[in-house]
């Protein structure tokens, strides 16, 4: 098989299995990252994210993790929801509505690797869904798969930004694709809809004021002022891209095990009122909810409720 051939055949592949798009980036420093990336560690913007500091060349060359590394293959996977929230209920962001994505998506990933490995039995190297240090999103615009908005997250003509990210690291040589330009334009609505103001600037996000960091990675008690920064959401946050014109043409993943547990998206206040160990172990122990423990998610859970009970009786929308 040529290298073309080859390269078409594993994209062909990559859309069997589910994949939104794959493309290829050659194995490669990214020293062009590595004076942005030490500048928002020097700012702070990580927060209490201490593993971002450590094994930095390994984050700015993927050959540091796969020493054979020839090729960075990027990947896209919809989760892009077919159902809402019951209005008034604890907000969860869209991609923790089912089961954990590191572990469907690295699974199709892993499907995809093995059919690269039959092609090229010589083949060696690594799949990794946010678990390592790697610089997905910069992989992912370096390879045409998307462009990084504003928000910092992936964007696709199209489809919008309501995908997970997965890498091969691989010792197959393919050609790479170009890089696709940036689309956002003049349009700040993410910036102006974030009701932290946690975009402090184009692409760069002060996680210390973001309500997914403060719902998900800060362990220690939020405190009452961060409890109100919250704005209602439980778990993750989906502002800036709820707002973002290119999610307008986002479609239905059509993975099953997406799906909520038990429907739990349409359950009442009542509903939550009663979520105890259990029932919690029931519906979200194979979601990314856990990565909150049940205590700081119960917690996040009743101000939610406070909230829009608060909305309720003084007649404002949050």
């Amino acid at each position: 098989m040529t290298p073309e051939a080859l390269a078409k055949a594993i994209k062909a592949k990559a859309l069997e299995l589910g994949f939104l798009d794959c493309r290829f980036s050659q194995a490669r420093a990214l020293s062009e990252e590595t004076e942005h990336f030490q500048a928002y560690l020097e700012a702070d913007y990580h927060g209490s994210m201490s593993y971002l500091e450590r094994n930095v060349e390994k984050r700015l060359d993927p050959r540091e993790l796969v020493p054979d590394c020839q090729t960075v293959i990027s990947l896209a996977y919809n989760y892009f929801p077919s159902t809402e929230q019951t209005q008034g209920s604890p907000k969860i962001a869209k991609y923790a509505y089912g089961e954990d994505y590191h572990r469907v998506v690295k699974d199709q990933a892993h499907l995809l690797f093995e059919f690269i490995r039959q092609c090229d039995p010589q083949s060696q190297g690594r799949v990794f869904v946010d678990s390592a240090p790697v610089m997905e999103r910069q992989w992912a615009a370096l390879s045409g798969l998307g462009w990084i908005g504003k928000n910092s997250l992936l964007l696709r003509k199209g489809e919008g930004s309501y995908f997970f990210l997965a890498e091969i690291l691989c010792s197959t040589v393919l050609a790479a694709d170009a890089p696709t330009t940036d689309h956002c334009g003049t349009c700040t609505a993410c910036i102006d809809a974030c009701p932290t103001q946690a975009i402090v600037q184009p692409g760069v996000i002060d996680s210390r004021s973001c309500i997914s960091y403060l719902s998900i990675e800060q362990k220690e008690d939020l405190s009452p002022e961060q409890e109100q920064m919250l704005n209602g959401w439980a778990f993750g946050c989906d502002v800036c891209q709820d707002v973002c014109p290119w999610n307008r043409f986002a479609s239905p993943h059509q993975e099953p095990r997406f799906e909520p547990v038990g429907h739990w998206e349409k359950w009442t206040k009542e509903d939550w009122n009663e979520l105890s160990p259990n029932s919690w172990h029931e519906h979200f122990g194979h979601s990314p909810i856990t990565r909150t423990g049940f205590d700081k998610f119960r917690l996040q859970v009743q101000a939610s409720l406070s909230v829009d009970s608060d909305s309720k009786s003084t007649g404002k929308d949050t």
